[in-house]
Parts: structure tokens; sequence; C-alpha cells
């Protein structure tokens, strides 16, 4: 707008050359006007604060809070923008805050971590306009927050929040596997799930509302977690690794199993050990799950079960459920893991998590809306369908248990099948 009558000066300059000397003083006034709004806006009238938790969930979103301080005499519109590095996806960022003058006001914006491990989160940009608004007066205010990007453990305070409000059947049926018939532990509220056998009617009839008996697992017992950390357990799904969806559903069940009193422990390989953490029980077992994995990513190398067998066969003496996760996608996977499987000895009750190809799985529809499917490819999927059912019945005649389920559904599956090991007492 300030520029306007400058031009209309110079188009009518164009046919009258009197009007070129008024011009350029209105330019030069312009000009002036501009350096002063400049100086005037020279001075850094914004502070930044970052509040961020030191630990955050791969694949969640966490929120990290911004808190603007102005010294300005007049209210400024801000626009913030943060240094984050790759594996954090951020959402509402660049974000914009009215600011009143000598005042405060906070922006709060969600980063997505795609990867486990630490990282730094660097400095703040912020924008403000100088006194006329002729200028952004953008600033780089220095910072630096180091985080943890951890496994989701967000879900474990989601369990225990459920745990303790008495509603384990929302994560996996547990209220309806609770106990099994086993020493008499408490008396709580019916829900929905409980068999009729265990209502207690006498209490029933003093408290006038359905009251169950819960019975006490078997404890001290041992599970080992074994994961895969190859090649095949880099592939993503829903922008996680295979390898991270089965850290998610480890650090999930060992919170289970610790709090139902057993041990818990942890191997994680590809053609080496990469962790080992010996079966211990107590409330740190699954801070000890944490700490162990957190930092731990799969690598561009072949499975070599053989280094599993032979740490297990040197260390698990006890009788234990051993969970492997693994991927298998061809025959030469398939073999190394029934091998793997036979070799355990009896002693041990094995459990294996395979992942399943959920883009395979849609592929065998050929009603599917979504793709032009024909013929040869909804075959060739169906055929590899079967070749994953075929793996299934051939891991289950080897002597183990089997769990077949989609990356994003593999935790509570997983926590479901070991909590119904121990209400049928398998172990």
């Amino acid at each position: 707008m300030a520029a306007a009558l400058p031009v209309v000066l110079a188009l009518a300059a164009l046919f009258d050359g009197t009007l070129l000397w008024p011009m350029l003083g209105l330019d030069a006034a312009i000009a002036a006007v501009a350096l002063a709004d400049l100086f005037l806006g020279a001075t850094r009238l914004v502070q930044a604060r970052r509040t961020v938790a030191r630990v955050l969930s791969v694949g969640r979103d966490n929120p990290i809070t911004v808190q603007l301080e102005s010294r300005a005499r007049r209210g400024l519109r801000v626009r913030l923008m943060d240094d984050l590095p790759l594996e954090l996806t951020a959402s509402g960022l660049p974000a914009e805050a009215e600011v009143p003058a000598r005042g405060r006001a906070e922006v709060t914006y969600q980063v997505r971590p795609s990867q486990r491990g630490t990282f730094r989160l660097g400095d703040h940009h912020v924008r403000y306009l100088t006194p006329l608004g002729l200028w952004w007066r953008q600033l780089r205010l220095p910072a630096g927050d180091d985080v943890r990007v951890y496994p989701d453990v967000r879900a474990v305070r989601t369990y225990e929040l459920l745990a303790r409000q008495n509603r384990e059947a929302l994560m996996a049926r547990a209220a309806r596997l609770r106990g099994g018939e086993t020493e008499f532990e408490r008396l709580r509220e019916h829900l929905r799930d409980d068999p009729f056998r265990n209502i207690d009617w006498k209490a029933t009839a003093r408290r006038q509302k359905l009251i169950v008996r819960e019975h006490q697992k078997e404890r001290d017992q041992t599970v080992v977690c074994v994961l895969d950390a190859g090649r095949l357990m880099t592939a993503e799904t829903q922008g996680l690794t295979h390898f991270d969806h089965a850290l998610n559903a480890t650090l999930m069940m060992g919170h289970v199993a610790a709090r139902s009193g057993d041990q818990i422990g942890l191997v994680a390989f590809d053609h080496q050990i990469r962790a080992y953490l010996p079966p211990v029980a107590g409330a740190r077992a699954t801070q000890r799950l944490v700490r162990a994995a957190y930092d731990l990513q799969p690598a561009m190398v072949d499975t070599d079960f053989s280094v599993a067998f032979d740490l297990l066969s040197r260390r698990l003496r006890k009788r234990a459920l051993v969970v492997v996760f693994t991927q298998v996608v061809d025959d030469v996977s398939a073999r190394r893991l029934l091998s793997f499987m036979r070799g355990l000895p009896r002693r041990h009750l094995a459990l294996a998590v395979l992942f399943r190809d959920s883009d395979v799985d849609r592929l065998t529809d050929v009603g599917a809306s979504a793709y032009e499917l024909d013929l040869y490819v909804a075959g060739a999927a169906a055929e590899a369908a079967l070749w994953r059912e075929r793996l299934v019945r051939d891991v289950k005649a080897a002597g183990a248990l089997v769990v077949h389920a989609a990356p994003d559904r593999v935790t509570p599956a997983v926590v479901s099948e070991y909590l119904e090991i121990k209400a049928k007492q398998l172990l």
C-alpha cells in the first residue's frame, strides 16, 4: 500500500516530467520510514522455552510445548518453527500464537518418531512483524533437548490404567482369562466376559450385585522373548518396522508377565547375539527390557537361529515359555525356523509369533474395489497365503504354539495368548 502512490506518480511521470522529483521524494520518504521501522524492530523481543518428556514412544504422537515470552510493549503475532531430526515427523508446525504485550503464550505440536534411539531437538526459529509491519523480524533462539525414543511405553501406561480400573477385558480379553482354576486371590465385581461359574453367590447376596471369585495364577514362571533382528524384520507396516512391532509386543507382554509375578527375559539376535537379559521378576523388569532394547535396530544380515539356540541351551535350564518373534517369507527362512523349534528342549513351551502380510491378504480379495486386480495377481496372492498357512501348520506340528497376526494386531494377540497359556496352566 505504501508503494501504490509512487507507482501512480511513476506512471504519470511518463507524460509529465515535472512529477519525477515528487516521485523520487516520496520513494525516499518511504525508504526512510522503512529504515526507521527496521531500526525499531532490531531488538530481540521474544524468548522461547521448550517443554518435552525425556522419553517418547515410537510410532505415537508425542506432545511438545513451547512457551513464548514477549518483552514488547505491543501484542505480537509470532510464527514458530523448530529444528527437528529427520526421524521425528512433526504435525502442527509452523505454528502461530498471539502473544500479548509483555506476556506469554504456549504453542503445542506433536511429533511422531519413526525410529528408536537418542535424538536431539534443535533451535527455535521465530518470526514477528516490526512495529509498522514493513519487515519480518526472524530470530534463531538457541535450544537443545535430548530425548530418548523408546518402544510404545504409552501402551503400557494404558494397560496399567485399565488394570487399576478392573477392565483388563478391554485389552486382549484379559479379564475373561484371568486366574484360571488355581488358588483363590480375591473377590471383585462381575465383568461382562467373566464365566458364570466364577460367581460367588454368597458375596453376591450380601452386596446385592454380582461378585466373582478371582483366582491367582501360578507365579514365578519364566518367559523369554526371542527377537529376530535380521533383515526380514526391517519390513515396515504403518511407519514401523516389524522389529518395532515385535518390541512393542515384548514390552507389553513383559509388563503383564511382571505384574503376574513371572520372570521375564530377552534375547535379540541376527547372526550374533545383540542383547541378552536373563529372566528376572519384579516391578523393574519392564524397565530393564526398555533400557536394554530401546536403541536396537534390525540389521541387513541373514538371521542365524543357531546363535540363539546355543545361548538358550546354555543359560535357560528351567522350564520356560519361549516366545519367538520372526518373519518368514521363503522356504529357506522357514526351514531355519522349523529347525530351531524342533531343536528346543521339550521342557520348554515354544510360541512362534509370525507377521501376516496385510497387502497379500487384500490382494486375495478379488472383489476389492481399491485395486484393479486380474486373476494372475489374485492367484499369486492366494498361493502365497496358502504357503503361509502350511507354514503355520508345520510350526504347530513341530510342537509350538503360533500367533499369526497383522503387525498392528500382534501386541493384543500375544498378550491374549500369554494369558490363555496361564489360564490353561500350560507352563
